[in-house]
């Protein structure tokens, strides 16, 4: 009989990328902030919510989404990645894309589209406001593509507006840290993303953008525009502290009729392993949560398999990323690793490696690795000028990997 009950009741726990866990512990303060920046009487304060891979920052931005909604502010966006950026062009298509998915249901008067100045020979007869007549309009607009944007979302707006209660809208994009100018093919997209939302909040346009993405996205945005510093209220997400770690371990198997209990010792050790990380708080108790219900149908004792568990999250986790580094930028990350660095510099580094048992790097060798082990999501610059692990707990997996190797 409890055999049966262990084996229908459902674990819980749900690791994944973005994947909303049952219980979101934490981050009130974020919350409070994002339902600040919803109740402005003039958008002129925009998020960036930044931290490090399992930290939270998709399930949050997800959590988000129906708080806005309660305000009465609609949400577009979508997950960034390289090709977004690619060029103005293509950022502008994003960006048409993400609006026509909330206007593609409103008709366009043939009076209202000569009064805005739009092409007459497309305004002969009723329309939506779906993709293909903002394109059609977008190319008939003189200018560079940040003119058209303007022009076209200020004419959604215009007519947007209008709906009974509408507060505004959100535009969202998590892993922001994709988006880049290309100064060398005179393309700047993520210039014309912030200069888009600036010109569009001076002009009373209740647009409220919100990025998430790697620690390195903060200093992008800066790079590319100074005033993004007072364009933007920052958030950088932190490990969970001890009793939000309970929260999140706890909370999912209070029900009842959940057969799984853990107590102090068990909790304690997967917040332990976790080091505070969402997502490796949901990766160790769904471990944990199926291996006591294998021991309650067995009646074993329950324990927790550390080791076990480390081994799994060592190979689902961290393997796929390390193997992205060279073996020549495995021995830097292992230098650093070993001398546990929270961040370091250049030189820094340049001198352990030269009392290390591998080749001593150069400064203009780190330089080049560096750029190349940021482009893999492996290292950031924060804006001390150091650098700093990008992936969390990558340290402890450096060294026990080589530990294993040494051995």
């Amino acid at each position: 009989m409890k055999k049966q009950i262990v084996s229908e009741f459902r674990n819980p726990f749900r690791p994944g990328a973005g994947h909303q866990p049952p219980y979101l512990a934490g981050r009130t303060y974020e919350i409070s902030e994002f339902q600040n920046l919803l109740g402005q009487d003039i958008v002129s304060s925009n998020m960036v919510i930044t931290g490090l891979r399992g930290v939270g920052k998709t399930v949050l931005l997800e959590s988000l989404r129906p708080l806005a909604k309660q305000k009465n502010w609609l949400w577009v966006g979508t997950d960034c990645s390289e090709s977004v950026s690619v060029d103005e062009q293509t950022m502008a298509v994003r960006i048409l894309t993400d609006i026509a998915l909330i206007t593609s249901g409103i008709k366009i008067k043939e009076t209202v589209l000569r009064g805005l100045g739009f092409n007459s020979d497309n305004s002969k007869k009723t329309e939506f406001m779906d993709f293909d007549f903002l394109a059609k309009q977008y190319s008939s607009i003189p200018g560079l593509p940040s003119d058209k944007l303007k022009t076209i979302l200020l004419f959604v707006w215009k007519h947007i507006s209008t709906q009974e209660g509408l507060q505004g809208i959100v535009f969202a994009y998590d892993e922001a840290q994709t988006l880049s100018d290309h100064a060398e093919d005179k393309q700047y997209p993520l210039a014309l993303l912030l200069d888009l939302f600036q010109f569009l909040q001076k002009n009373s346009v209740r647009f409220l953008l919100v990025l998430t993405g790697l620690p390195m996205l903060l200093s992008r945005l800066i790079e590319t525009r100074t005033y993004t510093e007072r364009m933007f209220r920052v958030l950088v997400l932190e490990q969970l502290s001890k009793s939000e770690c309970r929260d999140a371990i706890l909370k999912p198997i209070e029900d009842t009729n959940c057969p799984v209990k853990f107590d102090t010792h068990s909790v304690d050790t997967i917040a332990s392993l976790s080091g505070g990380y969402p997502y490796f708080i949901q990766f160790i108790c769904r471990e944990v949560y199926d291996v006591f219900a294998q021991q309650l149908a067995s009646k074993q004792k329950l324990f927790v398999p550390v080791d076990a568990i480390i081994q799994k999250l060592d190979n689902d986790f961290f393997a796929g990323r390390w193997s992205r580094a060279t073996d020549r930028e495995k021995e830097l990350l292992t230098i650093i690793a070993q001398n546990n660095l929270q961040d370091f510099g250049i030189m820094q580094v340049v001198e352990l490696s030269q009392q290390s048992r591998y080749k001593a790097f150069s400064k203009s060798q780190l330089s080049q690795m560096l750029k190349r082990l940021i482009a893999s999501g492996l290292v950031y610059k924060n804006r001390r000028g150091a650098y700093s692990f990008a992936v969390p707990l990558l340290e402890q997996y450096i060294n026990r990997t080589q530990k294993f190797t040494e051995v």
